[in-house]
């Protein structure tokens, strides 16, 4: 009898490809890599995220920590713009200080201590929830270049992936290396394995690259240390935080501690030296000048006696402690015997040494104020690859460049930040026109319009712009609009409404200011020295009465405008009068060699930076204003 034999039906499957084409591919998933992906999917574009490792998302290296001085105005900035460092920031804080809260309000700054593993969870959590991104872990090795332009990416495993613009977010694993004393080995961070071949490939494309250096203090077992030698460092009764949007906040707080160094610290510290990779010549790149190691702090400041510690927790379920101010490449013996000199620290046990790394970066003058290269169209760059440090300049930089590799594959014009717009606005332009050789560090006095660009009006700033591109939501933008509205309805109010002697002198007399000759406007009480407005409606039933139904937000914002106006007008001229400059255009292949009264050093500089505009051109490391003035001269005719 025949075998049947059952036959195997035909399959008819239609196979995808392993990766899709991208519109925009990141590479690193860092502060920088995280915020340019959101960026560019939240406006549209399909996303590719490449990170080395899956598990390290939005990693914090270093402290634990988000915002501080400058760098909290940057973090509002960001979540005005629609960004998300500071929506995660505030779900994983667990202590918040408003900084220099003792000075006016453009130098006030917002910092978090945050939950190291919680915020990277939570940043993960978000992308995940993103439309349009994507995630592979693998290492790129290299970029795709087709016709001067970047195509795509290949990565270790071999794979091309194809988009039509890339963004590289590399942080300190472009062929980094790490030192502990006379140890040195590869990698981007600890127990993670440096990234090659991209600097290779781009330097072979004529890119200039360069070192630079930064580092880490050791952690410990915060069950180990004796807190009652230190002094306890509390958060603030009133968290404000980071996001303009309605993010819930924790209903307690984690205390940080500060102790000191002493003379036994560094005499002990002073016997590694001769070990110490810093002084050994084994670290070529350049460090931090505001971040010091603690073994730089006590060889430039030989006359200081005693240098101050922050003691951090590390989040809420750990023991694990950042002990902020004691970075360090020392020998692991040397790190534990000082740190056992240290005030609370005698039995301390030491979870993992301090150790510095050094890292490839590319002089940021070599791209455009939208961060893309000037060699290769389609390629963006973004965070410490600039020669910046620290996660808010990083964070901020990988916003912009992913709005704009959006804008570069659509058509569509940058979006470009003035200085007068934002303190990302004064980053880039510091970056593209005067470059860096130590790593890039923001501060208020970098800022010449700083009164214009404080904290608290980030949102005023920057949400109509990020609303017009598509990332601020309709909610932020009514919220805007409520609050410019409130501002200048309280504004009227106090303007219109009289105080009486007899309701306001014991009040005043409380705050040692003089009393009421007769009635006054409650603006014009409200200029006087140590007199708040919120005071003011705890203690006059006529002011809380009118004021009733604002949100403390737009009361704040409305105090301020009103004692600062004179200031906030002159710098408003002083950006009218700066602006002739920046709207002069110069063209982008003018031959500068024309010009021939011009410094050497300036024609140097403008053929290598070529400048945008006259402003920036006034802007630019080791130009005069005759050279300026030159250029002016030379475009008029």
């Amino acid at each position: 009898m025949e075998q049947l034999i059952p036959k195997t039906p035909s399959i008819n499957v239609i196979l995808q490809p392993m990766f899709p084409d991208y519109d925009v591919i990141v590479v690193g998933a860092g502060h920088a890599g995280c915020e340019a992906a959101a960026a560019a999917a939240n406006l549209g574009s399909r996303v590719l995220l490449v990170t080395m490792n899956m598990q390290v998302i939005a990693q914090m290296s270093c402290n634990p920590a988000m915002g501080g001085i400058a760098k909290g105005q940057i973090v509002r900035e960001i979540d005005a713009m629609g960004g998300y460092s500071g929506i995660v920031s505030d779900k994983s804080m667990i202590q918040f200080r408003m900084l220099n809260k003792s000075k006016g309000p453009a130098m006030w700054s917002p910092r978090t201590q945050n939950d190291r593993m919680l915020f990277a969870a939570t940043w993960r959590e978000m992308l995940e929830n993103t439309k349009n991104v994507d995630f592979y872990q693998d290492m790129v090795r290299s970029i795709i270049i087709k016709d001067n332009k970047a195509t795509g990416v290949i990565t270790g495993l071999g794979h091309e992936i194809k988009a039509k613009a890339v963004v590289v977010t590399s942080g300190t694993f472009l062929n980094g290396v790490i030192h502990i004393g006379e140890k040195r080995f590869g990698g981007g961070r600890v127990a993670e394995k440096a990234a090659t071949g991209i600097t290779e490939q781009l330097v072979e494309l004529g890119f200039e690259s360069d070192r630079l250096k930064t580092g880490t203090p050791p952690r410990v077992d915060g069950r180990s240390l004796d807190y009652s030698k230190m002094e306890e460092q509390k958060g603030d009764d009133e968290i404000v935080g980071f996001s303009y949007k309605d993010v819930q906040k924790p209903t307690e707080q984690r205390s940080c501690w500060i102790t000191y160094t002493n003379q036994q610290v560094h005499d002990i510290l002073k016997t590694g030296f001769d070990r110490s990779p810093m002084y050994t010549g084994r670290i070529e790149g350049v460090g931090p000048r505001y971040c010091p190691s603690i073994e730089d702090k006590i060889n430039r400041f030989a006359e200081r006696d005693r240098h101050q510690l922050f003691i951090e927790p590390e989040g809420w379920n750990t023991v694990e402690i950042y002990v902020n101010g004691f970075s360090t490449s020392l020998p692991e013996d040397v790190q534990y015997k000082a740190l056992q000199t240290v005030p609370g620290f005698e039995n301390v046990r030491m979870f993992r040494p301090g150790y510095a790394i050094e890292y490839d970066y590319f002089p940021p003058t070599q791209l455009s104020h939208a961060l893309e290269t000037k060699l290769i169209s389609n390629l963006f760059f973004a965070g410490q690859i600039n020669g910046t440090t620290g996660y808010e300049e990083a964070a901020c930089q990988g916003l912009m460049a992913g709005i704009n590799a959006h804008q570069k594959v659509r058509e569509l014009e940058p979006v470009i930040l003035k200085r007068s717009d934002a303190y990302i606005g004064v980053l880039i332009d510091d970056l593209i026109s005067k470059g860096t050789e130590e790593p890039y560090r923001m501060f208020t006095s970098r800022a010449e319009f700083r009164t214009l660009l404080r904290q608290d009006n980030a949102d005023l700033r920057l949400t109509e712009l990020s609303y017009r591109l598509g990332l601020a939501d309709q909610d932020r933008m009514d919220r805007v609009i409520e609050k410019r509205n409130g501002t200048e309805k309280i504004k009227s109010i106090l303007k219109e409404l009289s105080l009486d002697p007899s309701e306001a002198d014991k009040f005043l007399q409380e705050k040692n200011s003089a009393p009421l000759p007769h009635k006054q406007k409650t603006i014009q009480v409200l200029l006087r020295p140590n007199i708040s407005l919120p005071d003011m409606m705890d203690q006059l039933p006529t002011i809380k009465n009118a004021l009733t139904g604002f949100t403390r937000d737009t009361i704040e914002q409305a105090e301020i405008q009103i004692k600062y106006d004179v200031y906030i007008e002159k710098e408003k001229e002083i950006v009218k009068r700066m602006s002739q400059l920046e709207d002069l255009m110069i063209p982008e292949n003018f031959d500068y060699g024309r010009v021939a009264a011009l410094s050497n050093e300036a024609l140097t500089k403008f053929k290598k930076i070529r400048p945008r505009t006259l402003g920036q051109a006034s802007r630019i490391s080791g130009v005069n204003p005759s050279d300026v003035q030159i250029l002016m001269v030379f475009m008029g005719r």
